[in-house]
């Protein structure tokens, strides 16, 4: 199979597009011949210093594609199944091989390109959202990153839920776009301090609840941005910040941070997590909810890829296709 794959972290140009065998078919597995893969934060974060797994190694956690050969032990997935799938490593390929309770059925009207971006941007914003954040009707949400994949899905799901939606992005230009999936204030944090602009639009109360995928100084922002009893909701650090948060504004408003790690749900909860992400891919295919793909590159420009996201320019996911 071809996969974009490296020997060593580090910038984009680190890939190469290679050769490598076909994974192994587990009993309880199945192989998918991979049509759209989703380029998530995380690939973008290992890719430039984090674990390698294997040597070469191949990045990343959500694909989708057609099942080409289910395991002996395998029941509700047969070949010719449209699925999306979830796992530790190796998306960026042609096949991979993953347990079969790693996948979802694509349900028809899903594009297969809209089906890769969904487990992981779509449930790690159901779950910052409603599992850990406790979102309510009425509520005030700050979504930081907001024209991201996951803030997209944020901003969605927040404004569906009857939130008032709150969105930071670097451009005025992605802010105006947001607006139609549901955002009600958008602010610029180029422009100046979000923390003020924040303030400003809640007439100094602050927010009930944020959702931070940024890290770093931003997060610090974030917790001065949460009202009484607010909850800050950090999960990845984009940023690549290693500085220590300053947490002293929590407790003047009763307010409380928590981590989230989407990953780990789906195996600690897949009773809770494996209905919630067919439902949203239902929703998904109905229109209800929209997946925004900025760009699609082939697998073979991977580095290209990469190399767009961390220009900060896309709006929504960036997709790679074998």
């Amino acid at each position: 199979m071809k996969a974009a794959v490296y020997y060593e972290t580090g910038a984009p140009e680190v890939f190469r597009y290679e050769d490598v065998p076909d994974p192994p078919l587990h009993p309880k597995g199945v192989l998918i011949d991979v049509q759209a893969i989703g380029i998530e934060g995380g690939d973008v974060l290992n890719r430039a210093g984090g674990a390698m797994t294997s040597q070469p190694h191949i990045v990343g956690y959500n694909c989708a594609g057609v099942v080409r050969e289910a395991g002996a032990e395998v029941s509700g997935r047969k070949p010719g199944d449209r699925v999306t799938a979830l796992m530790a490593s190796g998306s960026h390929a042609s096949v991979v091989s993953v347990p079969a309770t790693s996948t979802w059925l694509v349900p028809d009207g899903c594009a297969i390109e809209h089906a890769a971006c969904v487990p992981v941007s779509w449930g790690m914003a159901h779950d910052c959202l409603f599992e850990f954040g406790r979102l309510k009707a009425g509520e005030t949400v700050l979504v930081q990153a907001g024209t991201s994949g996951v803030g997209i899905a944020c901003v969605q799901l927040a404004h569906r839920a009857g939130a008032r939606v709150i969105a930071t992005s670097s451009s005025d230009e992605k802010l105006e776009r947001l607006r139609q999936y549901g955002m009600d204030i958008g602010v610029n944090y180029r422009s100046g301090d979000f923390v003020d602009a924040v303030r400003k639009a809640t007439d100094g109360r602050g927010v009930d609840l944020v959702v931070d995928s940024v890290g770093g100084r931003t997060l610090e922002g974030s917790i001065q941005c949460a009202g009484y009893r607010g909850r800050v909701i950090t999960v990845g650090n984009v940023s690549r910040e290693g500085k220590t948060i300053d947490i002293s504004a929590l407790s003047g408003n009763n307010a409380s941070v928590t981590g989230v790690f989407f990953g780990l749900e789906t195996f600690r909860s897949p009773g809770r997590v494996v209905p919630m992400l067919d439902g949203l891919l239902r929703d998904i295919a109905r229109g209800e909810l929209r997946v925004v793909v900025d760009r699609t590159y082939p697998l073979s420009a991977a580095a290209a890829a990469h190399a767009y996201i961390e220009s900060r320019q896309a709006f929504g996911r960036v997709v790679l296709v074998p």
